[in-house]
């Protein structure tokens, strides 16, 4: 992809919600922009427990700036070619990684393109590290669907992905002849969530009777689905939710593949974000609701009588 189509396609997905890292973009894009190099420390927490940092070397070269990324996804994504997704990414930029971290890119200044938007676009291909490191299970999976589809693939039976994303919590991803299938487990922390969750997810299963192109999204609390039947260590409670999303070829297939690892691989922040962001509101109103109903019976009030009677 040119500069131009790289920024035009994450910006039009970042209308619907960010997928690359803020802090990493508008960081190493304001760097790229000086005349003169000058020294960067950041550290930044994504969602899902990933931890950046961007600094200078060792050495303090300012005209060197490095991203260290660690991630507790990285070792479940190994097996699934993750380091190789990586290489093609970022190709030169992608370097031993330092100890403690599961990721190093390293930008030399001197060595950047001129053209500022092609600056930009390297800022934003390096704010997307998370995202393609997701991306390599994703990848992997609906390739053996194509290939299962066409015919040529092994009709021997690939092992399910589990990756454990999220402290307690994992997804699982599973290809056949016509169909991708993924699967979150989530923990819901307060019963108040569980209530809210149904409701929204309520609201998937709904809006595909209005799109039929949607993917099919299935739910269930406590009780995991029959494809996790037979795989071992799955969390049980009444507070965990399943929830099941069947991509079809239209979804998987190459000239869609990547809006479809763009929007599922943050899903879980999508749902908890949204959670929240529900029960703020519902506080919002009770309280907003609470003041007007003491208005109300502070006008209610009988006012005092001021009238008093004189003795003697």
């Amino acid at each position: 992809d040119t500069p131009t189509q790289l920024i035009k396609a994450v910006v039009s997905t970042q209308s619907t919600g960010e997928i690359g890292n803020r802090v990493i973009f508008d960081t190493l894009k304001s760097k790229f922009a000086l005349t003169k190099p000058d020294s960067v420390r950041v550290t930044a927490i994504d969602f899902d427990g990933v931890q950046y940092n961007i600094c200078n070397p060792e050495n303090m070269e300012k005209s060197i700036i490095e991203v260290h990324a660690r991630m507790g996804i990285f070792k479940d994504l190994k097996e699934h070619g993750v380091e190789d997704v990586l290489k093609r990414e970022y190709g030169e930029y992608l370097v031993h990684a330092q100890d403690g971290y599961d990721v190093t890119l390293k930008f030399d200044l001197n060595q950047l393109p001129e053209d500022p938007e092609a600056k930009e676009a390297i800022a934003l291909k390096a704010s997307l590290l998370k995202r393609n490191c997701f991306a390599s299970v994703f990848e992997k999976y609906f390739q053996i669907q194509e290939d299962r589809e066409k015919g040529d693939g092994e009709e021997a039976a690939v092992p399910m992905a589990i990756v454990n994303y999220h402290e307690e919590e994992a997804m699982y991803i599973s290809a056949e002849t016509d169909r991708v299938t993924v699967i979150f487990s989530t923990v819901f922390k307060d019963p108040d969530d569980v209530v809210i969750g149904k409701v929204f997810l309520q609201e998937f299963k709904d809006a595909r009777k209005a799109h039929q192109q949607a993917p099919q999204v299935l739910f269930s609390y406590g009780e995991k689905p029959r494809e996790l039947q037979n795989v071992e260590n799955v969390l049980s409670g009444e507070n965990v939710g399943f929830v099941t999303f069947v991509l079809f070829p239209r979804h998987t297939h190459a000239a869609n593949r990547e809006n479809t690892i763009n929007l599922i691989h943050q899903f879980r922040t999508y749902l908890h974000y949204h959670i929240k962001c529900s029960k703020a509101y519902l506080h919002q109103r009770m309280r907003s609701k609470t003041s007007t109903f003491l208005k109300v019976l502070n006008r209610a009030k009988p006012e005092e009588d001021k009238k008093f009677v004189k003795r003697g």
